[in-house]
């Protein structure tokens, strides 16, 4: 009688990537949420999924980029349910006019900062991705789950929010 062979966990893979891409993966997240508690969560949850998906049929190939992208994913996720949360709370009616409003003007790095941690999760997450990840509208749109003409609508609206919000906090500053 044939013993059945244990088969190794294809999970392990992560564990000698798992001490070099902790720190990237977190401070990946850290960099963009600016909350400690909830980037230590979401980095959870990008190796918890990264297990998961190591244990699959087809795995991917395991890197720190692609934890990257998981972390990604599991942040845009994040603001998705963070702007679910927001509408069932209160009915949004944004008037705002479809403009294009080109911004000619120097950016304090900490006050931007702090500016886009302050605007609700959708502008956050849409702004996020598009100008510090640096992906084009529809990869954007792919993210959030909106379609690309809706998603340009809000980068519109992210960007007058996030132009307001910085006039009025450079106006205390000063």
């Amino acid at each position: 009688m044939t013993e059945p062979r244990v088969r190794p966990d294809p999970a392990f893979a992560l564990l000698g990537l798992y001490e070099t891409a902790l720190p990237e993966v977190y401070g990946y997240l850290l960099s963009r949420c600016g909350d400690r508690t909830l980037a230590e969560e979401l980095t959870s949850e990008t190796f918890l999924g990264a297990v998961a998906a190591c244990r699959k049929e087809y795995a991917p190939s395991v890197s720190t980029g692609w934890l990257i992208g998981v972390a990604r994913h599991k942040l845009a996720d994040h603001w998705r349910r963070l702007e679910r949360e927001e509408r069932g709370l209160r009915l949004v009616h944004d008037s705002e006019p479809d403009i294009d409003d080109p911004w000619d003007e120097q950016l304090d790095a900490l006050r931007a900062r702090q500016v886009l941690g302050s605007l609700g999760p959708h502008h956050r997450a849409a702004l996020t991705l598009r100008y510090v990840d640096g992906l084009g509208v529809p990869e954007v749109a792919g993210h959030l789950g909106r379609s690309v003409h809706a998603t340009e609508a809000l980068l519109v609206r992210a960007r007058a929010a996030f132009r307001r919000a910085y006039e009025e906090k450079e106006g205390r500053d000063a």
